[in-house]
């Protein structure tokens, strides 16, 4: 049995926080379920609520069923590039997770990482994690758990080691418009997945 993985898993289940290894980055992550959980995070990071947070799920049934909406156009998007190192801003027309969504209630950004050992043990255990990069704001993305802040590993119940990571954070891109939008290149070019879905927008 993994220590630290045990200490992860009960950490996100009880509400509290945990530094946690994902396919990129260190993330500092929470439950997403509820509020208090997620203002949580946010008080730790210093991260302005107007700031969205991206919800990571352990696979695109576990996506679907925590955002039923996503289907038609943006289920098929989903499908095309995930798993993979990417957040993909999505419709939400039910304002699902608002304290996930910052000034924009009606988009949502969703994961689902490529993950292998104790970050996939994690997230399939929980099933999802509100998770944004273990840094303070502004500071560099960590790809060891060393390199995240002290003051970010005091605050969280959990730390995870999960070896050395790329530290390149995921692709973001916007597919809420008529036109897709990158809003940051990262782990992934962003040529290659908007030729991959053109065909299917």
């Amino acid at each position: 049995m993994n220590a630290g993985l045990e200490a992860a898993v009960q950490a996100i289940q009880g509400g509290r926080l945990a530094v946690v290894p994902t396919d990129t980055v260190y993330g500092l992550a929470s439950s997403p379920y509820a509020e208090q959980h997620v203002q949580r995070l946010y008080r730790a990071k210093g991260r302005d609520p107007r700031q969205p947070t991206a919800l990571l799920v352990s696979d695109l049934a576990m996506l679907f069923e925590c955002v039923p909406e996503l289907r038609g156009r943006a289920g098929r998007l989903a499908s095309a590039l995930l798993p993979g190192p990417y957040t993909l801003v999505l419709p939400n027309p039910a304002r699902r997770y608002r304290w996930l969504t910052g000034a924009r209630p009606e988009a949502i950004g969703v994961r689902v990482p490529e993950l292998t050992g104790v970050a996939w043990a994690l997230l399939d255990r929980v099933g999802a994690l509100a998770a944004t990069s273990a840094n303070l704001p502004g500071g560099p993305d960590p790809c060891t758990l060393d390199e995240v802040p002290a003051e970010l590993r005091e605050a969280a119940d959990a730390l995870l080691e999960g070896g050395e990571l790329t530290g390149t954070p995921s692709t973001v891109l916007d597919f809420t418009g008529p036109e897709p939008r990158v809003l940051r290149e990262g782990a992934a070019p962003s040529a290659a997945a908007l030729r991959l879905v053109a065909a299917l927008l």
